[in-house]
């Protein structure tokens, strides 16, 4: 499960960092339909890009090389995957863990 979970989970940063850079060619060559100046388009458009980017450095260097180790570094790892892919919880590829339940007894 905790496998798929990530495979997912960076499925999903991926679309992410498309989605930034297409949404931000669109407002840095159309600003003026947006109501922004050209620098603040750019700036925007960097940002986003650069979040999504950040996502995945997150996930593929700190969270996914720690999962499945033993102790804290383990847990750790899980519990911030979890926290990764909780967003994305009602998208209908998630790979809800059936057999696991949450701390107040729903499914996790």
């Amino acid at each position: 499960m905790i496998g798929d979970l990530a495979a997912f989970v960076r499925a999903r940063f991926v679309e992410e960092l498309e989605k930034a850079h297409f949404a931000g060619n669109v407002v840095v060559t159309q600003p003026e339909s947006f109501g922004v100046g050209p620098e603040d388009a750019a700036k925007h458009a960097r940002f986003s890009v650069a979040a999504a980017e950040a996502r995945l450095v997150l996930l593929d260097d700190t969270v996914v090389p720690y999962l499945g180790t033993t102790g804290p570094s383990g847990r750790n790892a899980e519990f911030q995957l979890r926290l990764l892919a909780a967003p994305f919880v009602e998208h209908p590829e998630y790979p809800h863990d059936e057999g696991s339940a949450g701390r107040d007894g729903s499914p996790a």
